[in-house]
């Protein structure tokens, strides 16, 4: 069976969320061979869920639960853009408090888990990103850019416009 596409992540097997492995999920209690390994913000402890039953949102409606905080969010134009992105998508996995970024009225697709060397190359795209970093972490540009480190103690999650494909970045500390 092919695996469900989600807009806001569109390769969730390599931010390593969705893993194939065997589950019988807890949700449509079925077989799968795939499952996700992202966070489930819920009171029970929820583990085996299937990338299907994200997609069409019965995990979250089963466990009155999210996949990431509205609260952690950038601002969007619609109401339908934060359901389908709490409700309908796998999250990623951050040092501490996921923060999902927004571009053109919605939310960016999460690309990849970056460091300075694997975004160099963007440098000029994310300019504003970059300097907005540095003067609300206290950084200097050179600071960040020997401090971000792929799996480092400064960690890039790299975000791209689901319209404009303009690239956006987030990081946080470990």
């Amino acid at each position: 069976m092919t695996l469900p596409t989600f807009k806001y992540n569109p390769d969730p097997i390599s931010l390593h969320v969705i893993k194939k492995e065997q589950t019988t999920c807890p949700v449509c209690e079925k077989e799968r061979e795939y499952v996700y390994h992202g966070p489930f913000y819920t009171v029970e402890d929820v583990e085996g869920i299937c990338p299907w039953c994200i997609k069409d949102g019965s995990a979250a409606k089963k466990y009155n639960g999210v996949f990431q905080d509205d609260a952690s969010c950038d601002d969007v134009d619609e109401e339908k853009y934060i359901d389908e992105l709490i409700y309908r998508t796998p999250g990623y996995r951050g040092w501490q408090q996921e923060y999902w970024l927004s571009h053109c009225g919605d939310f960016c697709a999460i690309v990849q888990y970056v460091g300075w060397k694997e975004i160099e190359h963007l440098e000029e795209e994310l300019t504003e990103d970059i300097e907005d970093i540095c003067s609300g972490g206290g950084l200097t540009k050179e600071n960040l850019k020997q401090w971000l480190v792929n799996g480092g103690y400064l960690q890039g999650y790299l975000f791209q416009c689901v319209y404009c494909n303009k690239h956006r970045l987030y990081i946080d500390a470990s």
